[in-house]
């Protein structure tokens, strides 16, 4: 088995499809690559394709908040990555982010799920629609999957909204009904990996 460097490697000179066309760099993913929890979005945006980091905008942001105030560990503790690598934008152009495509999804799958099987987490948190239906192979969304446990190859897997939802739907305000349900999700993770409430 190989290493998380040496997948990292194969995916910085990646031309599976399109997306290699327009990024700026490969988003591969971050963290401890021996982590208990995993946080898997759906691709990476203007900022992460600047920077080749994942979740540093506002949103990465608030999913560091939601980590380090609410679940009370470092981000660097934890694995960060997303469905595709490569930013996603419509026409190509850079100007605005789009949801991945089915076969952009698929060309990058393998390693998705090669960093799944490296760092081999015992729960992993899928932040909104893309990444809970691509991990838990289902269609339903994400107000009726979330707050439930899944599973993925006997890994616990607990869908949540994602940040950027919350910001859209809320901001910064610190009480919206979004946000006490990912408080809630993140309790349900906090039990399952024996943490302190």
């Amino acid at each position: 088995m190989r290493t998380l460097e040496e997948l990292r490697r194969e995916t910085a000179i990646c031309k599976r499809c399109r997306l290699s066309a327009t990024r700026t760099n490969v988003v591969f993913g971050e963290g401890n690559p021996n982590a208990d929890l995993m946080f898997i979005g759906e691709g990476p945006g203007k900022d992460e394709d600047l920077t080749g980091r994942p979740f540093i905008g506002r949103a990465g942001m608030l999913l560091t908040r939601i980590i380090e105030n609410g679940l009370k560990i470092k981000r660097e503790d934890v694995y960060i990555a997303n469905i595709v690598k490569c930013r996603a934008t419509v026409n190509g152009l850079g100007l605005r982010d789009r949801p991945p495509e089915k076969d952009e999804v698929d060309a990058c799958a393998p390693f998705l799920r090669e960093q799944i099987s490296l760092v081999s987490p015992k729960v992993i948190v899928t932040l909104g629609n893309p990444a809970t239906r691509f991990i838990l192979q289902k269609a339903e969304g994400i107000t009726k999957l979330r707050g439930k446990w899944g599973e993925y190859n006997g890994i616990a897997v607990m869908p949540t909204y994602h940040p950027s939802f919350l910001l859209r739907n809320g901001g910064d305000a610190v009480n919206t009904r979004y946000k006490r349900e990912v408080w809630n999700d993140m309790k349900l993770v906090m039990q399952k990996l024996g943490l302190p409430l």
